[in-house]
């Protein structure tokens, strides 16, 4: 297998990674309400959107890691294209 085979492999897996926590961070996120609950009789309610907000938080730091790991995986990407570009035009040596 060669490096240019792994490299986009990576890069696929960390794409798709990051498609499904943001999806999934989405749906949580579309059950949100946006309401102040200030009846007792609403209490359940409360703790559902307060479970859902915890899920979100809790989920929120993968997010952004994955984010920037793919933002980094992609920068790696161009720059060896952009070196390998280089290569072929003989302006770097090897």
């Amino acid at each position: 297998m060669t490096f240019v085979l792994v490299m986009w492999i990576v890069w696929c897996a960390l794409a798709l990674i990051a498609l499904a926590l943001h999806f999934y961070r989405s749906r949580l996120e579309r059950e949100e309400d946006d309401q102040i609950y200030l009846d007792e009789a609403f209490s359940h309610e409360k703790a559902a959107q307060e479970a859902i907000i915890a899920k979100v938080n809790r989920i929120e730091p993968v997010v952004r890691a994955a984010h920037w790991l793919l933002g980094a995986a992609t920068l790696f990407v161009i720059v060896f294209y952009i070196v390998d570009m280089l290569h072929n035009l003989h302006l770097i040596g090897d």
